[in-house]
């Protein structure tokens, strides 16, 4: 099976089991605040190629202008439903119709707002040779970055530490992904991901 088939499969099946779950999150969202269901930000795709993520949106409309693209751990955007979504990843899950029709895969570096994308040089530069994914070898460090960025008194403070402190590692386990790739390597990173969100 190729990597492309499994994405296909297993995030059309994800989108069938789950549809329960987004339609339950989709009321709470829209009782929570004002505004949209999905936050559509823009992200850097394979080959440089720009796409709009799909994510149930977590934070009060128009985020990205109040503050910048890094979150916090209590930043004041987040809404009660975002807080609670964010605890489990479930924001993350309409990224799977990002997987079906072939902006993403389920597995691989995590996609990044434009603005941080472009300062990807040189040898780093192969990340964007392969699909963006919902998870990989980063997000499995993620709560790492979590406990760092919650140092943060302010969301340009927040910023600072991620460009200083989480992105290097960030970008060095990118790297690692695309390395190692393989389909095993992806069921691996799936099954250790699930453990992570749920042990």
């Amino acid at each position: 099976m190729t990597k492309r088939i499994f994405d296909v499969f297993f995030s059309g099946l994800g989108l069938i089991i789950l549809s329960p779950i987004f339609l339950a999150l989709a009321v709470w969202i829209k009782h929570d605040s004002p505004g949209p269901v999905f936050y559509r930000g823009v992200r850097m795709g394979k080959n440089w190629k720009t796409f709009r993520i799909f994510k149930f949106r977590s934070m009060v409309e128009n985020a990205e202008k109040i503050g910048g693209p890094s979150t916090r751990e209590g930043d004041p955007r987040l809404t009660s439903s975002g807080r609670f979504m964010r605890k489990w990843k479930l924001d993350e899950l309409p990224q799977l119709v990002n997987v079906f029709f072939g902006d993403m895969s389920l597995v691989g570096p995590r996609p990044e707002v434009v603005e941080y994308a472009n300062m990807y040089k040189g040898k780093e530069r192969i990340i964007y040779t392969v699909r963006p994914g919902i998870t990989d070898y980063a997000s499995l460090w993620n709560s790492r970055e979590e406990e760092m960025l919650s140092q943060a008194k302010s969301t340009e403070e927040a910023e600072k530490i991620y460009l200083e402190k989480v992105r290097p590692e960030k970008v060095r386990l990118q790297m690692k992904y695309v390395k190692e790739m393989s389909l095993w390597t992806d069921i691996k990173i799936i099954l250790k991901t699930i453990k992570k969100v749920f042990l």
